[in-house]
């Protein structure tokens, strides 16, 4: 796997286009095509990409952008969004490796990592079970709940 880059307002177009290719399954599950990664505009996008307090890393295969995470830093708190894969890479473990990575780099004040995914989103609550995120609990979101999970780290 190659390294994380840092992704910023230049990359907008392309991850745009990434996050709303992973998106289409989670939106099939929830049956629901209104999710935020969904709906989300190049501006919005590129706004958030301009924000000191979100550090966006992503995965770059032969030139692709091929997974890409975003982290907002709040004090001791990382909360991680937008974990995305491409359709055609998921399951190689680039979201693992991603996460993992984005972890190792965050500021030394950061503790705790919080994020949260749809219940009906299989592949990504095994992933954050796996990567040692813990339930903290539910909340409605029309037809289904979201799963909240947080992780301490050192």
């Amino acid at each position: 796997m190659a390294d994380p880059v840092r992704l910023g307002a230049a990359d907008a177009g392309e991850l745009l286009t990434l996050q709303r290719a992973a998106f289409v399954t989670e939106a099939r599950a929830h049956r629901s095509f209104d999710l935020p990664p969904l709906v989300e505009t190049l501006g919005e996008l590129t706004a958030v990409l301009s924000d000191p307090e979100v550090v966006t890393w992503g995965i770059r295969e032969s030139g692709r952008l091929v997974a890409s995470v975003r982290i907002r830093l709040r004090g001791e708190v990382g909360e991680v969004g937008r974990l995305v894969v491409a359709p055609d890479r998921q399951g190689a473990g680039l979201g693992s490796a991603l996460m993992k990575a984005a972890e190792d780099r965050l500021p030394p004040e950061v503790r705790v990592l919080r994020l949260f995914t749809g219940e009906l989103s299989e592949g990504p609550l095994r992933l954050y079970a796996r990567l040692g995120y813990v339930e903290t609990g539910r909340t409605p979101e029309g037809d289904y709940q979201l799963v909240h999970f947080e992780k301490r780290i050192s």
